[in-house]
């Protein structure tokens, strides 16, 4: 039988009269990047969210303070911060894959350089500056960043939040293998189980290869990457965004470092504290899902308006309240509700209003606030216990957060640009 070629349509024709590429993410199946993109999630935040397991043990083997675990882990968020606009821009012009497999190599070597601590020095260096790196390029930005390409804006809500959820899948299942690998290993050989179980993201990665300029409906696009950057920097509700998400930054790396001291100081077992971040992780799982569908439905701003107000509530009654088992559970549960699906809600705010040419970009900017909050979360509760012995300012100080938080999303204006309407 002979081979017929496809007709060349003159629409198609680049400048130089050769054809336009077909993309190659067309023989790709939407549900498969979704997958792939929550495992990679569900792996390389799920570890990240585990640290805490560790101040524990390791304050009890190497002498250290709680600032000083919680300066690692602060830089660490800094890290991630400060290098994620630039991982994002990586991932906007080479593909998010390639970026998210060099992200799960650096992984690797971080938690392997935890293992060998000997120093709070080598210690920042591995657990601070590589894994802040790593979680770069294998956490929200940059993989979020890639899944929006696959997605209508009509949809990007309930799709991330899909993506969401898995990852909050990988807390849960995290936490109980990491608090069995150090009962049965002990600390160091906790952090060579996570070392393997990151080298599964590099094969992951490939699902969510391509760029930007792949994209058909970005290819009309004349946007240059300086002009992008502008048209974020003159937008009020941009700015507005990533101020209310430096405090989510605060309250994840405040929760996640220190609750589980918290939790012991308050006189119950180190199996209480893993106890309460996997409640934490349980109930995490339907609020992504909830809160990503009701974000389709009615302004998303709104829904993060009320997820701050309520984070405030429950850290005003956990200070309140006696401490007891009751308290700690519900504790867990309400802030599990409240949890990460700011991430997906707050990422779906940048493509709808920017569009999904830059988003890793933009997006990795406000990661980068969101970060730079996590450092100070993180660093200051260790800081404030060591100088009070109690963690209580802290939990007003962030609820006063929440407050605020809340009151800067409420204006801002999350329509599409005009630019993006026109090309509709």
């Amino acid at each position: 039988m002979a081979l017929t070629r496809r007709p060349i349509v003159l629409s198609e024709l680049k400048p130089s009269g050769r054809p336009e590429p077909r993309p190659r993410k067309a023989a790709r199946l939407p549900l498969i990047v979704l997958a792939c993109a929550g495992l990679i999630l569900f792996i390389s935040i799920g570890t990240r969210q585990i640290f805490g397991l560790f101040l524990t043990p390791m304050e009890a083997d190497l002498g250290w303070g709680r600032e000083t675990f919680g300066f690692a882990i602060a830089t660490q968020n800094l890290v991630w911060g400060l290098s994620q606009p630039f991982v994002g821009a990586l991932a906007d012009r080479f593909g998010s894959g390639r970026v998210i497999a060099l992200g799960a190599a650096v992984y690797i070597l971080g938690l392997i350089g935890m293992a060998s601590t000997e120093s709070a020095v080598m210690f920042n260096l591995s657990g601070g500056l590589l894994v802040g790196l790593a979680l770069s390029g294998t956490g929200f930005a940059v993989v979020l960043g890639g899944v929006a390409r696959f997605v209508h804006p009509s949809r990007r809500g309930f799709a991330f939040s899909i993506v969401g959820t898995t990852g909050a899948l990988g807390q849960l299942a995290m936490i109980p293998l990491t608090h069995g690998a150090i009962g049965g290993f002990g600390w160091i050989g906790a952090f060579f189980v996570l070392a393997a179980t990151a080298s599964l993201i590099i094969p992951l990665a490939a699902a969510l290869r391509g760029r930007a300029d792949e994209d058909e409906a970005e290819q009309a696009s004349e946007q240059t990457f300086r002009e992008a950057l502008a048209e974020a920097r003159d937008h009020k509700g941009y700015w507005l965004l990533n101020a209310g998400f430096f405090v989510c930054g605060f309250h994840i790396a405040f929760i996640l470092t220190h609750l589980p001291a918290y939790i012991s100081d308050e006189g119950f077992s180190v199996d209480m504290g893993a106890l309460i971040l996997i409640v934490i992780g349980v109930f995490n799982i339907p609020s992504a899902l909830f809160f990503g569908k009701l974000s389709d439905h009615m302004k998303k701003r709104t829904v993060l308006s009320i997820m701050y107000l309520a984070r405030a509530a429950i850290m005003t009654m956990l200070v309140l309240l006696p401490t007891t088992q009751t308290t700690l559970l519900i504790f867990g549960a309400v802030m599990g509700l409240l949890w990460l699906a700011t991430i997906p809600i707050t990422n779906a705010i940048v493509a709808q209003v920017f569009g999904v040419k830059y988003v890793a970009t933009l997006f990795g900017i406000t990661w980068g606030v969101h970060q730079l909050g996590s450092f100070f979360g993180a660093w200051m509760g260790g800081l404030i216990f060591d100088l009070l012995g109690s963690y209580d300012l802290v939990w007003w100080f962030s609820a006063w957060m929440g407050i605020t938080a809340a009151l800067l999303h409420w204006p801002i204006d999350e329509r599409a640009l005009p630019r993006l309407a026109a090309a509709e």
